[in-house]
């Protein structure tokens, strides 16, 4: 379909909370989301939410097999995620590091929860119900946050592990999102 411009930091769309959906499996929604993903596949992004580009509707879609911008990430499969609900499993923060299509060139350290469960549809209104850790449990949190109009840099701790990727990894190519 069509690769859509991914709105930057600072852009106030970004911080606006999405909609839910209300309806499932029409050409408008299937039309968003083969642009989102034509966008996150142009870009080698982990996940896409309909906020970045400019839809104020609670959208994501992530899924990673093998991408050399994380080489070290294990497998997240494709996943259209609609009007989420996310639950903490445990109480157990880690930190790592993270970047955003929306605020390029950057990466962060953010704490986020171990593991969680996710609820929500799919494209078609089937339910999704899983449970998940690891670098699954931080991409959907990421996302996630997207739709309640948080970037990853405001859930920051410590400002020193923020900076501009080629500063940080010097030589390495990282991911943004």
């Amino acid at each position: 379909m069509t690769v859509r411009e991914v709105l930057r930091m600072g852009d106030a769309r970004l911080l606006e909370k999405a909609i839910p959906v209300e309806k499932f499996d029409t050409p408008e929604l299937h039309a968003l989301l083969a642009d989102m993903q034509d966008t996150m596949a142009a870009l080698d992004g982990a996940g896409l939410a309909a906020p970045q580009i400019g839809v104020g509707l609670q959208v994501v879609i992530f899924g990673i097999e093998h991408n050399p911008r994380y080489p070290d990430a294990e497998a997240v499969p494709w996943t259209v995620l609609i009007n989420p609900t996310l639950t903490p499993v445990s109480k157990k923060l880690e930190e790592d590091w993270e970047g955003c299509l929306s605020v390029p060139g950057m990466r962060g350290v953010v704490p986020r929860y171990t593991r969680l469960r996710y609820q929500g549809f799919d494209q078609y209104g089937n339910r999704i119900d899983r449970s998940v850790d690891g670098f699954h449990a931080r991409v959907v949190q990421h996302e996630c946050d997207h739709l309640i109009g948080v970037l990853y840099p405001m859930r920051i701790r410590d400002f020193s592990r923020f900076g501009f990727t080629e500063v940080l990894f010097p030589g390495e190519d990282i991911a943004d999102d």
